[in-house]
């Protein structure tokens, strides 16, 4: 793997050698020393053009934790603000000695022009690009789905396996979610079976073309297909006018329709898991009953985004040196 661009980009095996990797990488953030030497002596750039302080938080503590040297780059106040290029950015990186570029940029496609422009010589990892892709985020919502419900139930480890069998049902703001896209490519490639649910207006065109299931009823699919998890996506208000933008009458009927509430939640299944990837219009898409329920695993899908990310940084950097052996902890070999 010699960038992170798409999560359709990764075969079953690749994700579920990030899953693995990541388990390890979490298993030593239990350790009194989280920090590890693997990265000592190297570059991590996060390259930020869209305001995300959750992500670039996540993506430098994980590169920190990994002990790379890591440069916050921001468009806000920068040179890009008064015109720069994003080439004659990447060149500039490039000079310092970057050996990752972490992008988030508004424009889809972005972070591949880079990868393949010739401008950066180092590993690029698409840290969420337009309405295309947010790979990381759909590995640390599997990495989640596995722990919770492979292995029976989270008790027996699942290291090695996908998520053959499970039932995610993907609610809410499509049209505007590189979320929701890469969810449906990479927990198709890892077996799971996908229902999106929204309202037509909030459906993107062709997407009979995914590999998953369309349904326009939350109450019907949590009904009759039973969910093994429900994962909710925030509404984009900034891409819409303060009532939907024509996307949906009102906050209110959005809400009754497709809102995770508490009725909605007491019918699904006993082990099914809720998710967001934040942040959340608590009240619109969920209310706090759901949110704050125990069955919502929203926290813990940030702690498990730093050692996703650890794992991906790992692989890319530090792809030459062995993979630790299923089952042996990283901290055996190279904590400090």
């Amino acid at each position: 793997m010699r960038h992170l661009l798409s999560a359709g980009d990764l075969t079953r095996d690749e994700a579920v050698l990030i899953l693995d990797t990541a388990g390890q990488m979490a298993a030593t953030q239990a350790r009194e020393i989280k920090k590890l030497p693997t990265l000592r002596g190297r570059t991590v750039v996060n390259l930020f053009f869209e305001d995300s302080t959750r992500t670039r938080i996540s993506f430098e503590t994980a590169a920190k934790r990994l002990s790379a040297d890591v440069i916050n780059f921001s468009a806000k106040g920068s040179s890009v603000s008064k015109g720069e290029s994003l080439k004659d950015t990447a060149l500039t990186l490039q000079a310092m000695g970057a050996d990752a570029v972490v992008i988030r940029h508004q424009a889809s496609g972005a972070p591949h022009t880079l990868a393949t422009s010739g401008w950066t010589h180092g590993a690029v990892v698409n840290a969420g690009d337009g309405t295309h892709q947010h790979p990381t985020q759909a590995l640390l919502d599997a990495y989640t789905l596995r722990r919770h419900l492979v292995g029976a139930g989270g008790t027996q480890d699942a290291t090695g396996r996908d998520l053959d069998g499970l039932h995610v049902t993907i609610v809410g703001d499509v049209l505007h979610s590189r979320v929701a896209r890469s969810n449906v490519q990479l927990l198709h490639t890892l077996g799971a079976r996908v229902t999106l649910v929204a309202p037509p207006t909030l459906v993107p065109v062709g997407v009979e073309a995914w590999p998953c299931d369309v349904s326009y009823r939350l109450d019907d699919v949590i009904a009759d297909g039973k969910p093994d998890a429900v994962m909710m996506l925030r509404v984009q208000r900034e891409r819409m006018s303060s009532a939907g933008g024509g996307f949906f009458p009102s906050p209110l009927e959005y809400t009754r329709g497709y809102g995770l509430d508490a009725r909605r939640l007491d019918a699904l299944p006993e082990h099914a898991v809720v998710l967001h990837p934040g942040p959340m219009n608590r009240g619109l898409e969920i209310s706090a009953d759901a949110a704050d329920s125990p069955r919502a695993v929203i926290v813990e899908q940030v702690a498990n985004g730093v050692a996703v990310r650890m794992a991906v940084l790992y692989l890319l950097l530090a792809g030459g040196q062995p993979t630790p052996a299923a089952g042996q902890p990283l901290s055996n070999r190279s904590a400090e």
